[in-house]
């Protein structure tokens, strides 16, 4: 049995993806990047600011920080409208409650801390976790291992007795590189195939195959 689950948010608990894409893209509208939606769902999970640097990187266009600051500050306020929106998957809450008083829970998101917060508060789990940790408070973005390390120190929590629950290749790839077992949920823009070549420890379709998920965990 393990001591903590480690829950990543956008496109694992959260059905974000209309309100990244609309933040997005029309932000990167305000410059003239003009991309696909697959190019941004492609690079969800390594947070905003990278994401921006990936983005006019693919164009070939210059850009300094004060630029990438200055977008992700105009992304977190439309993402924020939108929050009204945000669902979370169907199979989530049922997850939370069964594993809650069980094992230790927190939440590691490459998300904005402001958008966190105000979306934890608008879909009433903020309660379920012991510790938020989110791209505000780390240097280095999924694949690297850091969000994961950070939350299991403030679990208090051995990497080696924590669960984290994905849905991208960034994800799997950092939990592992955390040493931390991984669940993958292939409910995003990752396909199972794809998922399985990070090496998780278990796959599922989604949240609400709480049987497979409980019995990884507490087994």
């Amino acid at each position: 049995m393990f001591e903590t689950v480690i829950f990543d948010w956008d496109g694992t608990l959260a059905e974000t993806r209309i309100a990244i894409l609309f933040s997005f893209h029309k932000v990167l509208n305000e410059v003239g990047a003009d991309v696909s939606d697959e190019q941004i769902e492609r690079l969800i999970g390594i947070g905003s600011a990278e994401t921006f640097r990936e983005i006019l990187r693919s164009q070939r266009r210059t850009f300094d920080e004060t630029l990438i600051r200055s977008l992700v500050v105009k992304k977190i306020a439309s993402e924020i409208s939108m929050g009204s929106q945000i669902r979370l998957f169907r199979g989530a809450i049922e997850l939370l409650k069964s594993l809650s008083g069980k094992v230790n829970l927190g939440l590691a998101s490459m998300n904005n801390r402001a958008v966190i917060d105000n979306l934890l508060k608008a879909t009433k789990i903020e309660g379920y976790f012991t510790a938020t940790v989110t791209a505000d408070e780390i240097t280095q973005p999924k694949p690297n291992p850091e969000i994961f390390l950070k939350t299991a120190q403030k679990l208090n929590t051995s990497p080696l007795q924590c669960v984290v629950l994905e849905d991208s290749v960034f994800g799997v790839k950092a939990a592992k590189a955390a040493k931390m077992a991984c669940i993958a949920v292939a409910q995003s823009a990752y396909t199972k195939n794809e998922l399985a070549q990070a090496r998780p420890d278990l796959i599922v379709s989604s949240l609400t195959e709480k049987d497979a998920i409980l019995n990884f965990i507490l087994k």
